[in-house]
């Protein structure tokens, strides 16, 4: 405890000497009842200390000392910091997997030990972030406001609303997210820029340059843009019009971009792909020079994976070569990830594993080994992995990897992440079938297997609203349906049919050529179907999906379209073009079968 005294006396004493020469960025106060002089620095140097154990994944350690925090704005009766404090712990209980926070904050904060215990994590993280906004509110801290607006917006995201208290067997039992919650509290958290002009001088801790510009401006506005005879005078005033007009403070203009990077996620899990990537456009171009090196480097490793969905790898490591570049300092660096992520999907794609399994080994390095920290990356690392292994036909070791990844998102109540689990799930149950089906090792009737899977995955995704999810999770139940025999072909072909307007307008060239191919499958299947009447309807959806695939280098999808080419021009009784097609199917499976380990120029990469 001693040592932990010193560590926060020290980091408190750090903090003035940079409040002194630098000022608050991005901290508003008001004065406390008990006339301190402090300004708080011995708690907000307590804060800091919270946030460094934070950062280096130790969210325990983190929460005692914001509990230490509490304790001692409450004895100087400094509410702006215990206003913070509050925020910060929302911030460990969201970022980190604590099993309980009641337990770890002990005693000293009323409306933690007035809390049900009985609440679950989530529910308990919901309380606290209420009452940190209620206490900013009440105390006119309007960056905090914000802020919690967009704490607020995170968790509507990723939680399902329930009631607190539950009455019976007819307590409303509708688990849902609600998008227009999330857009609204994005909503209130920009009117921060045009509210700023109306806060009081209490809150202009940014500095007195803040307070001039604000008061300055209507002054500015009144004095003509150009310059006139005498005009020496308002040149000058021009001048300084155009530079206030960019002087808008920064922690400000840091909050209202990462209200744009919080949009772009929203619209990147609801399935719009347009909108998701216009929020990342105008993040780049309005906030560049306000954001953070990991807020910059996050949009653009999210441009950048649009690339890699919508036009290919060629481009995406064109543009990833330019960032890394750019964000080659950045710690834990998410274009860092992003190169890894790239590479492992195109591995995959070219049938690379070895390169697949590097990436892999990468991925698992960069996650901490303290539980509950880096669960995004580990959860990654994990799904990687078991793609690794089901490309390898390592099918129970690709389950077992699932199912514990599985048990680790519902301990940590990573819903979301959930469906993405289950779903491929149900993936493994397909491809196993498909493979001991293509060797003769078992009947077609275990593709029922698959299906709750996909089913439940479904659920996940109606109560999230993951339409693109929801879009790639309807795509498989129709393949474990067709995959039951010819009877269900209709079944498929009309699950197909709903989920296309989604996938078509939103998914990538993956998504899209897959569900073409199951779509020219479900017609070749259906023993209504005749090739000589409507062949051209086959031949499109394949064609359109082998480009696609071409373009991704995915050599055994496109190898499966060029296949069933071939097989309508055999019926068709065009040879010629039954063996361009069957040339293609060739060519395709035998850089499959030999995906050059060795001389990779990806793995130069690494």
């Amino acid at each position: 405890m001693n040592l932990f005294y010193t560590l926060g006396k020290k980091v408190a004493l750090f903090y003035q000497c940079c409040h002194q020469s630098a000022g608050a960025e991005g901290f508003d106060f008001v004065p406390s009842s008990s006339g301190s002089n402090g300004s708080g620095r011995y708690e907000i140097g307590l804060i800091y200390l919270g946030m460094m154990h934070l950062h280096f994944g130790h969210p325990k350690q983190a929460l005692q000392v914001l509990t230490e925090a509490v304790r001692f704005s409450q004895q100087q009766s400094n509410e702006s910091c215990l206003a913070y404090t509050l925020a910060a712990i929302c911030h460990v209980l969201s970022e980190f997997g604590c099993s309980s926070s009641a337990g770890v904050l002990g005693t000293s904060f009323s409306p933690i030990t007035s809390m049900d215990t009985s609440l679950s994590v989530g529910q308990q993280l919901f309380v606290l972030l209420r009452e940190s906004l209620k206490r900013a509110e009440s105390l006119k801290l309007k960056r905090l406001v914000a802020s919690n607006h967009l704490a607020l917006a995170k968790f509507d995201l990723l939680h399902a609303q329930r009631p607190l208290l539950s009455f019976g067997p007819k307590a409303s039992m509708k688990l849902r997210t609600f998008p227009i919650n999330v857009c609204k509290e994005l909503r209130l958290c920009s009117n921060l820029i045009s509210e700023f002009g109306y806060e009081s001088s209490t809150m202009t801790n940014d500095g007195a340059f803040s307070t001039t510009w604000l008061n300055n401006l209507p002054k500015s506005m009144d004095s003509p843009l150009l310059p006139q005879e005498n005009g020496q005078q308002n040149n000058c005033d021009a001048h300084r019009f155009f530079t206030q007009l960019s002087t808008v403070p920064k922690s400000v203009l840091h909050l209202l971009g990462s209200s744009y990077i919080m949009r772009s996620t929203a619209w990147e899990m609801y399935g719009s792909a347009p909108l998701a990537r216009i929020n990342s456009l105008v993040y780049a171009t309005c906030f560049a020079d306000a954001s953070s090196s990991s807020d910059a480097a996050s949009v653009h490793a999210k441009l950048i994976q649009h690339l890699a969905v919508f036009r290919g790898y060629k481009e995406a490591f064109s543009a990833l070569k330019v960032a890394e570049e750019k964000f080659l300092t950045v710690s834990k660096s998410v274009i860092l990830l992003l190169k890894l992520q790239l590479l492992h999907e195109h591995a995959l794609h070219r049938g690379n594993l070895k390169l697949a399994q590097q990436v892999c080994d990468e991925l698992g390095v960069l996650a901490s080994s303290v539980s509950g920290v880096d669960k995004d990356l580990k959860t990654e690392a994990s799904l990687r992995h078991a793609r690794t292994l089901l490309a390898a036909n390592q099918f129970s070791q690709a389950a077992a990897v699932a199912h514990s990844l599985f048990c680790m998102c519902y301990k940590f109540n990573m819903q979301v992440q959930n469906a993405t689990v289950l779903l491929l799930l149900a993936e493994i149950h397909k491809v196993n079938l498909l493979y001991s089906l293509k060797h003769y090792f078992v009947k077609s009737g275990n593709a029922v297997l698959g299906l709750p899977y996909a089913l439940a995955s479904l659920s996940f995704c109606q109560s999230f609203n993951l339409d693109l999810l929801k879009a790639s999770a309807t795509l498989t139940l129709a393949e474990l349906w067709l995959s039951l025999g010819s009877n269900h072909a209709k079944r498929a072909l009309t699950l197909i049919h709903g989920a296309l307007p989604m996938i078509l307008g939103h998914g990538g060239l993956e998504l899209q050529a897959r569900a073409q191919i199951t779509e020219a499958k479900c017609y070749l299947s259906d023993p209504s179907y005749s090739v000589f009447k409507d062949s051209e309807v086959v031949l499109d959806l394949l064609r359109q999906a082998s480009d696609e695939l071409q373009v991704l280098e995915y050599h055994e999808l496109a190898a499966e379209a060029f296949y069933l080419m071939a097989h309508v021009f055999d019926k068709l009784g065009q040879l010629e073009r039954r063996e361009e097609a069957a040339a293609s199917f060739k060519e395709h499976m035998m850089a499959l079968e030999n995906p050059q380990d060795e001389d990779d120029p990806l793995l130069n990469m690494l």
